[in-house]
């Protein structure tokens, strides 16, 4: 499983035909669920690569180790010299987004493939329930009505403090969310001018717990901006656990779909437990409950406090 592709092979449920795995995949970090529920599989697979967004294939040991395929989430011209090199088939899969055809696509090849096809229709099913759920809860709502929002402390290429922010953010576009920052017309993670959130006065704010290191330095030099903000001073600030690390743990992204949801539109998602939800969506995806792992962390749902 050659790039991030571990984590596909992992919700397609074959992981046990993984043969070796990159260097990242065997960090066992919880920012990577995929990375933590095989770990004691991938700590005993050879490395194939180094992982990450500048994976670097290790050649010779996949040709010592000589699998039926290669998968591999990298642009055409590396697959294609990746199988040149070592005489090996790679499957190339390209997906984006979490509720997204690529996505189910890139699935049902996996399970044609790997023989878990049954497994791999079933999961698409739930994702596709997931996603009508979401919008079902919201879709009717006029804007107007809608609390406005604004994520911050998005990690993309390292981590980012309230200014690292995200355009057509999924989980918020999941549930009709009024994202401020799409009113920039621009989509995917980007850095914003503060000034510009002191204009928008965001209702609720949702940060990234793994950057609030970050957040409350920024805090000691900049108070002046962060208790001007309406959202900080009446105490609506919650979190939103960072799903993008070694590419998208989707798994991660819907969860926060249905957390977002329950603060924005208490009322269309009175009946839903965000946890008890998380973990039906790990059973599902990861084949485990996941969200105490979370919270050990210190990186589950709940609210923020900016300075402490």
């Amino acid at each position: 499983a050659a790039g991030s592709t571990a984590r596909i092979l992992t919700y397609a449920n074959c992981a046990d035909k993984i043969a070796g795995v990159t260097d990242m995949d065997k960090s066992n970090d919880v920012n990577m669920p995929y990375s933590v529920v095989n770990a004691e599989l991938f700590a005993n697979l050879p490395s194939i690569g180094s992982g990450g967004s500048k994976d670097i294939p290790y050649e010779e040991e996949l040709i010592v180790l000589s699998p039926d395929v290669i998968v591999s989430n990298r642009d055409i011209a590396d697959i294609n010299e990746l199988q040149e090199k070592t005489g090996i088939p790679v499957i190339g899969l390209a997906y984006d987004g979490i509720f997204d055809v690529s996505v189910y696509n890139a699935l049902i090849l996996i399970g044609d493939i790997m023989g878990t096809k049954e497994h791999c229709i079933k999961l698409i099913e739930q994702m596709k329930a997931w996603e009508e759920d979401l919008n079902n809860r919201t879709k009717d709502i006029p804007d107007a009505n809608k609390a406005t929002v604004y994520t911050g402390g998005v990690s993309y290429k390292g981590p980012h403090g309230f200014e690292g922010t995200y355009g057509g953010y999924p989980p918020f576009a999941a549930i009709n969310a009024k994202n401020v920052v799409d009113e920039t017309g621009k989509t995917g993670a980007m850095l914003i001018d503060l000034e510009k959130v002191t204009v928008w006065d965001p209702d609720i704010i949702f940060l990234n717990p793994t950057n609030m290191d970050l957040i409350n330095e920024d805090y000691k030099k900049n108070k002046s901006f962060y208790d001007g903000l309406t959202a900080i001073k009446e105490g609506r600030v919650y979190s939103q656990i960072s799903y993008n690390y070694n590419s998208t743990n989707i798994e991660l992204a819907i969860a926060n779909a249905y957390y977002a949801g329950k603060i924005i539109f208490p009322e269309q998602f009175k009946d839903v437990d965000p946890k008890a939800k998380a973990d039906e969506i790990f059973m599902a995806m990861l084949g485990q409950a996941y969200y105490d792992r979370l919270v050990e962390a210190g990186i589950g749902f709940g609210p923020l406090t900016i300075g402490k």
